[in-house]
């Protein structure tokens, strides 16, 4: 029985970016497309098959513990990224101000999809979503320079909006306009509730 079912939900792609140097900048500087490695995007500065544990898992790993590098890609959502725009009061958001990988239209709710679903394009390129990632004040600097005054409203503004971040499970092409096909874990919520 297959471990993932296919959802009839299918998304576009309509930006795509790659950050060159994330010592310099996180500011991703757009493309038309994006060739996806096992090691993530080609010329990403987050790409690699490992990378330095950062303080989103401190609570499992010493800060810079080498780890799996789950974080190749940062995917956000243009409607939610639309709604962010209007919650800190400019018409629009570039993604690139937050060092976005992709940003895809169509699917709902995108940044709470569940961890492991799996977004396949068109050339078969398959991305792996780890989990929601989570805003952080990185950002402000670079709205800042574009919409003075404005960067700072956008951590509270982007809670739950932030997008996801993934890993590539299938090497291929991602082009502007392709279509994603979600496919998501197939087992019922955990139980927990925690």
């Amino acid at each position: 029985m297959p471990a993932l079912k296919p959802t009839g939900l299918t998304g576009t792609i309509t930006w795509l970016g790659r950050v060159a140097d994330r010592s310099v900048a996180l500011r991703s500087s757009a493309a038309e497309s994006l060739v996806a490695t096992f090691a993530g995007i080609e010329g990403e500065a987050h790409g690699g098959l490992t990378r330095a544990s950062c303080s989103r898992v401190t609570a499992q790993y010493p800060r810079g513990t080498e780890i799996r590098n789950t974080r190749q890609i940062s995917i956000a959502s243009a409607e939610e990224l639309a709604a962010v725009a209007a919650e800190i009061g400019i018409d629009r958001f570039d993604p690139a101000w937050i060092g976005a990988g992709m940003v895809v239209s169509g699917l709902p709710d995108f940044t709470h999809i569940p961890p492991s679903s799996r977004l396949q394009a068109d050339s078969g390129a398959t991305l792996t979503v780890d989990m929601e990632n989570r805003p952080c004040t990185l950002p402000v600097p670079e709205i800042d320079a574009d919409k003075p005054g404005r960067g700072a409203a956008f951590k509270a503004a982007a809670k739950g909006r932030r997008g996801v971040t993934a890993w590539v499970e299938r090497e291929g092409v991602l082009r502007l306009g392709d279509s994603l096909t979600l496919h998501i874990p197939d087992q019922r919520a955990w139980a927990s509730g925690r």
